[in-house]
């Protein structure tokens, strides 16, 4: 491709492109390469254009386009860094080098210099997250050309993509280059069963594109009907995403293959809610298939309503339903939040990221190379939640997290001093397991310290390594101290009976009630007495034994949870859903739970004008088999 056409390529996407950057990067690197050649027989320059290409279908910064036309030189051609700093400036450089191979050091092994390169690119990454999205590109381009390597380093190469790099592409949300990954790999380690596949899935194309199409013009038709716009296709399903099924599942190729995948992009959120209603009258939903990652999103930032649906034949339809910026994050991950608006990068660029950041981060403390990547190869596997601080930044945490992981994922110094925690503005034990969404406060102390106690339930490395290290330095401290909520309702049946982790009673010197500042110790009978905190009698009592303690917070008062208690029937959720837009009522989230013959569906959701809900809940009880209604705060 000559420099005309790449350039036109970048300009379609970004008008800023800096032209300079890129002619200048591009004549080095060709003339840095001149005379190489690939294994393919190819001229090598082809490689790190093809690569600077594929960064522009992901819409990739001028900075990152230079550094991947040039990020062989240092390695293969001879060039410098301080050559690529001085022609290129420090941000090109600091690029490059983040994806050059050590040199000069000596290593045990093959595997231990392989595991410190990786190690050397995916902790560039914890500064600048575009280094792993041109390594992506990297591994892609020579994953579409590895037929031309010898046969055992076909399979090293194919192994470590689908260990490391197709892993890291979903954990960045990049679906459509995961999958690609994943199929050249399989294509290598099991050609057999890639080639099975393959004409088992030509041979089944048209006979399925036939069906799809029905179901895809009559939810086109029914979605008109409510006035609703969106565009509706069918999705195409990987190989490697098939065969994994297959094995998962132990089923065969048909039993996989024959499920029919639809997709609905929509202009809002509320049109996907009202889209989902309208699927499920036309098809009855399959119970416990139904997920809504639009309230709570994936760790990657994936959001979408997955529904399933049996059709007239029998036929299982899998539909997910997203607006159309959902769509863009689920296919391309952050590169969909690599855009221009007048300037060179998206500021949310790198914040959307720092969960990963903190992932590799905390890698960085492993004795070895290939101690750091077999690690990671289990964290990357792992599945994670996503929860946020007060201020709404996102962290990412394994699945079974508590606060104390969540604290020394802010910061080393915040574990330490952790005190008490508060969820979604409830104090919570220490030990509490967090869940995808949750809002979580860290309340820190100067004199606290880390407890032996949270090794017994902390599940990220970073904090079990820290608290060790601290007990090692400071001794063993006391245990974990005692958390309790009291909630108004508790208070108000006089709890004086036995509560987890002790009996509590409310002190007759200073009668606190609900919303008073307060104070608790343990006493010595082991009961927990509550004071309010300006009761003077406190002073009196043993500071070591104060408990922390406080009041279960009032919830919002806009948002309404209603429950609805229905027997299983075609389109009944779609005649709720239209009640509810009716009465203009902004949808939050949807769950649904059955159990035998009953399914209970839970909307969490919020009423127009701060009106109440007794007129939407008289119209909704009307409906043919639905059996309950209630609504609560």
């Amino acid at each position: 491709m000559a420099f005309d056409e790449f350039l036109k390529t970048v300009q379609s996407y970004n008008p800023n492109a800096n032209e300079k950057l890129l002619k200048d990067s591009y004549d080095f690197a060709h003339d840095a390469h001149a005379g190489q050649d690939r294994e393919s027989g190819e001229a090598y320059f082809v490689h790190p254009l093809a690569v600077a290409c594929i960064l522009a279908e992901m819409r990739a910064d001028s900075a990152s386009l230079a550094a991947a036309l040039l990020h062989d030189c240092v390695e293969d051609a001879s060039v410098s860094l301080e050559t690529i700093k001085e022609r290129f400036g420090d941000e090109v450089a600091m690029l490059v080098e983040g994806l050059t191979k050590t040199e000069g050091i000596q290593f045990s092994s093959k595997e231990e210099y392989k595991a410190e390169n990786l190690r050397k690119v995916l902790l560039a990454t914890t500064k600048d997250i575009r280094v792993i999205l041109i390594k992506l590109a990297d591994r892609l381009h020579n994953m579409r050309t590895i037929k031309f390597v010898r046969e055992d380093k076909q399979r090293r190469i194919a192994q470590e993509t689908l260990d490391i790099f197709a892993p890291i592409a979903h954990k960045l949300g990049m679906r459509q280059i995961k999958g690609e990954l994943e199929d050249l790999s399989l294509k290598v380690l099991d050609p057999a069963a890639y080639k099975t596949l393959r004409e088992k899935i030509s041979a089944k194309r048209e006979e399925r594109e036939v069906m799809a199409k029905k179901h895809i013009d009559r939810i086109i038709d029914a979605l008109k009907q409510h006035k609703i716009t969106a565009d509706v296709v069918g999705r195409a399903k990987y190989f490697y995403s098939i065969y994994q099924k297959m094995k998962r599942q132990k089923k065969d190729f048909n039993e996989i293959y024959d499920l029919i995948a639809i997709r609905i992009v929509t202009e809002t959120i509320p049109e996907c809610y009202a889209a989902l209603g309208v699927v499920h009258e036309l098809w009855k939903p399959m119970p416990g298939r139904f997920k809504d990652y639009i309230s709570v999103p994936k760790a990657n930032g994936y959001q979408s309503l997955h529904t399933s649906v049996v059709d007239e034949h029998g036929k299982i339809l899998e539909i997910q339903i997203r607006t159309h910026e959902m769509h863009n994050l689920a296919e391309e991950g952050i590169a969909a939040h690599w855009r221009y608006k007048g300037t060179e990068r998206d500021k949310r660029f790198d914040q959307k990221m720092n969960w990963l950041k903190q992932l590799l981060e905390w890698k960085q403390e492993s004795r070895t190379a290939k101690e750091f990547v077999e690690t990671l190869k289990i964290d990357l596997f792992e599945n994670e939640i996503v929860v946020f601080t007060p201020k709404g930044d996102p962290f990412s945490l394994p699945e079974n997290s508590t606060p104390v992981d969540f604290a020394y994922a802010v910061h080393t110094n915040i574990g330490e001093t952790c005190s008490k925690a508060e969820v979604n503005n409830r104090i919570v034990t220490l030990d509490h397991i967090l869940h995808s969404g949750d809002i979580v406060n860290i309340i820190t102390q100067k004199n606290a310290r880390p407890s032996r106690a949270w090794l017994s339930f902390v599940k990220t490395s970073k904090a079990r390594s820290k608290i060790k290290a601290a007990l090692g330095i400071k001794g063993e401290v006391g245990s974990a101290s005692k958390s309790v909520v009291v909630s108004q309702a508790s208070l108000a049946k006089k709890l004086d009976t036995a509560i987890k982790p002790a009996s509590i009673k409310f002190s007759k010197c200073c009668a606190p009630s609900y919303g008073n500042p307060i104070l608790a110790f343990e006493m010595k009978d082991g009961k927990i007495t509550i004071h309010k905190k300006d009761c003077e009698n406190t002073a009196m009592l043993d500071k070591s034994k104060a408990v922390a303690m406080g009041w279960k917070p009032e919830p919002e008062a806009d948002l309404l949870r209603m429950r609805v208690t229905v027997k299983d029937r075609v389109g009944l959720l779609a005649d709720i859903l239209n009640i509810m837009a009716g009465h203009h009522v902004n949808i939050m989230s949807v769950n649904t739970r059955t159990k035998k013959d009953r399914i209970t569906i839970t909307f969490r959701m919020r009423m127009p004008n701060g009106l109440g809900p007794e007129k939407l809940i008289l119209a909704i009880k009307v409906l043919q088999d639905v059996i309950d209604v209630r609504c609560y705060f």
